[in-house]
């Protein structure tokens, strides 16, 4: 688990929970467990897709996958032991408004499971071997790898007390756009290099 999530990257999940925040003024230790059960997601999702069932990566970040290094089986738990730590620090994380606490909680399972990254990497899977109209592929990464951005940008408004449907909606748009554009982005990079 810890090779998983201390083998370097850019973070960016964890500073757009910072970065909502902070459009509300909001700039202390209260988003720490956002950030950080934002990041576990992220190194679960990577873990997993890089098994021989679905990348089947042998490097990440020019260090030996989690499975290459550790064997499939406790890559596979890594995995599913970072995904339960990540709800297990947002649970505990003492938010004021209980309202907002079950939120939170709900917008970080949402990005992960099948209206998410599993329904995204279930597309992409599917996705082998075929040509993706543009609009294909943009559903594929607007959950693959966009949900977890979305839910970013939307607990880093929660954690700092943001309750405005409309503001909330305005950031859901916005993380929509970044995903869109980070993806579009690493599958340059993956082409070109």
């Amino acid at each position: 688990m810890r090779y998983a999530v201390l083998g370097g990257g850019k973070r960016l999940r964890p500073l757009l929970v910072y970065a909502a925040a902070d459009a509300f003024g909001v700039r202390d230790t209260r988003l720490d467990a956002a950030a950080c059960a934002v990041e576990l997601i992220h190194a679960y999702s990577l873990v997993h897709d890089d098994l021989p069932a679905m990348d089947d990566d042998d490097l990440r970040r020019g260090r030996p996958t989690c499975h290459v290094a550790f064997g499939e089986a406790m890559a596979i738990l890594a995995g599913d032991a970072l995904q339960a730590l990540a709800f297990e620090v947002l649970a505990a994380d003492r938010v004021a408004d209980a309202g907002i606490h079950v939120e939170m909680l709900a917008t970080l399972a949402t990005a992960c499971g099948s209206h998410g990254m599993a329904g995204g990497q279930a597309l992409d899977l599917a996705a082998v071997g075929k040509r993706l109209t543009p609009q294909e592929l943009e559903r594929m990464h607007v959950h693959k790898t966009g949900a977890l951005i979305r839910a970013s940008v939307k607990l880093g408004a929660l954690a700092a007390g943001c309750r405005d449907a409309k503001l909330l909606d305005a950031l859901e748009r916005y993380g929509h756009a970044i995903g869109l554009a980070f993806r579009i982005r690493d599958d340059i990079l993956d082409v070109e290099g």
